[in-house]
């Protein structure tokens, strides 16, 4: 157990490390959100940005930092633990010089593709708009080779982290932020003098963005000893086993795909708009299932990789059961506190400029329902990379088909009555019914793990969470005040229901000594005592 309260002590250590990366990620993403609502609110040229980017961005979820990230990182580890440095850094290379090969044909098939594509994500309500479709044509084409650039940004992440580099990697969607923000808004407002929508000047910002993320990475990497040497061997064994390992990864995903797909067309058929309250309440979840749900794995994949090569199951289940409790932890507060502070928070965030009340209302309708799904959407993030480290990808797929199945059920069934509701809620319920069929099967495949320490975890966390949303019902029934005023009277409230609902949750939490939880804070003493 000695060995094992190491590893969680790393984990938290790393994860943390990677959080603080993230949150700066994340708050970025918040303010590139903040520039689209203030410049184009929720309508026609938001909805055709969210449809042009999710078309590149869906393969990147399978291509880069999904089944890629995953499948590179399980067979670096065991070349980097095996085969030593010098076949390590060939299998990269190789790597490399495949994918960017690939990648940039699916590009251009993309590109000659773009209008085709949008028809077939988007509903007929959408198609009827005068020209709705062909503005989302043009930002898909622009937007296209953004695939290559963040694909290949994951590779190189997933060497860093193999390497025990967490801080920079996890920063370089910081990058890819600030080059969307910064280079998105100077040419917004330049294009329109050329006769361009000032959106399309946003989709190029998207691609600085994505050039950014890969390029911000790459110093640290020739400092963990890379050197760039371009090949190209198809026959090379790594590589194939990579591909191997991503071929049913793929497969996985793509269940998670067609429910972006089926999402988004049923979106694009309720009113107007209500493509755009779902991106931006699922862009505001992203927050915590990155800062908590990303950072574990990313943080505990490279442990539980290594005791998969070296066959060390009973170090596996103890790493695999402490990384779910700290990611309970942190999860299932977040989903109260978003759920009772979803409406103060979006309109502190987005109500300027075109961003009306209505967007707001609508927007944090579709929240509430996310926030459900928070603890599984952060879950399965940790579940998943322990399949490929396993070599086992079967289950994660039909895992993945039976959340399709479930979602569209769910959403042919109560799209009229609850209409972009019913699409948040559906999702989430997806995403719980994945998340327990992969407790079940890998519970099975790891012999078994502690069930008892695992559920005493989650019920005192239940028991934090609804202690600290009872102080926050409290503080809402008399603070209404805070949210009637100015901008900065409401963010001085939002900030203190936060900050004191934190402090009640974790002072709550500590009483009840959740280990996860009481080891971060004693590592946090030592530190301040020396």
């Amino acid at each position: 157990m000695k060995k094992a309260a190491t590893d969680t002590g790393r984990i938290a250590r790393s994860a943390g490390t990677v959080s603080v990366a993230v949150m700066c990620s994340r708050v970025l993403g918040l303010v590139r959100e903040q520039v689209f609502a203030v410049m184009f609110g929720a309508g026609f040229a938001y909805d055709a940005f969210v449809v042009a980017f999710r078309i590149p961005n869906l393969l990147r979820d399978l291509f880069g930092e999904g089944a890629l990230s995953s499948a590179f990182v399980a067979v670096f580890s065991d070349y980097d633990a095996n085969k030593g440095e010098k076949e390590t850094w060939r299998l990269a290379n190789n790597v490399l010089g495949f994918f960017a090969v690939l990648l940039s044909l699916v590009t251009l098939a993309g590109i000659f593709f773009a209008e085709p594509l949008v028809r077939l994500l988007v509903d007929a309500e959408f198609v009827q708009v005068p020209g709705k479709v062909e503005l989302t044509r043009l930002l898909t084409v622009v937007m296209f080779p953004f695939l290559v650039f963040i694909s290949l940004s994951a590779v190189v992440m997933g060497m860093l982290n193999t390497r025990g580099k967490f801080f920079i990697p996890a920063m370089a969607s910081s990058f890819f932020n600030l080059g969307s923000i910064i280079g998105g808004l100077g040419l917004a407002f330049l294009l329109p003098k050329f006769g361009y929508p000032a959106i399309v000047g946003m989709a190029f910002g998207t691609l600085i963005g994505g050039m950014l993320q890969l390029a911000g990475q790459l110093p640290t990497l020739f400092k963990a000893g890379f050197v760039f040497a371009p090949r190209l061997d198809l026959a090379d064994p790594g590589l194939r086993r990579i591909i191997m390992l991503m071929i049913p990864a793929v497969i996985g995903l793509s269940a998670t795909q067609i429910n972006i797909f089926i999402n988004t067309r049923f979106a694009s058929s309720c009113a107007e708009g209500s493509v755009s309250w779902l991106n931006y309440a699922f862009r505001l979840v992203q927050l915590p299932i990155g800062v908590f749900g990303v950072a574990i794995s990313i943080a505990s994949l490279p442990v539980i990789s290594r005791y998969a090569a070296a066959k060390d199951l009973g170090k596996m289940r103890e790493t695999f059961t402490s990384a779910i409790t700290m990611a309970f932890c942190l999860t299932i507060p977040a989903s109260f506190g978003l759920w009772l502070l979803s409406e103060p928070v979006i309109r502190i965030i987005f109500q300027y400029g075109a961003f009306t009340a209505l967007d707001t209302a609508r927007t944090a309708e579709a929240l509430r329902f996310y926030a459900v799904g928070l603890f599984a959407y952060a879950s399965v993030k940790i579940m998943v990379p322990v399949f490929f480290a396993l070599n086992d990808t079967r289950y994660p797929v039909v895992a993945s088909f039976l959340a399709v199945a479930a979602n569209l059920l769910f959403v042919t069934t109560f799209i009229e009555a609850f209409q972009h509701r019913a699409i948040a809620l559906s999702t989430s319920c997806a995403m719980i019914g994945n998340f327990l069929f992969l407790c079940i099967v890998l519970y099975k495949k790891l012999g078994g793990y502690s069930l008892s320490y695992l559920f005493e975890g989650i019920g005192k966390v239940f028991c934090a969470s609804l202690v600290m949303s009872g102080w926050l019902w409290l503080l809402l029934f008399g603070g209404g005040d805070f949210f009637s005023g100015s901008i900065f009277l409401q963010l001085a409230g939002l900030l203190l229901y936060i900050s004191t609902a934190v402090a009640v949750y974790g002072a709550v939490l500590y009483l009840l000594k959740v280990k996860e939880l009481t080891l971060l804070i004693d590592k946090v003493r030592q530190k301040l005592g020396r």
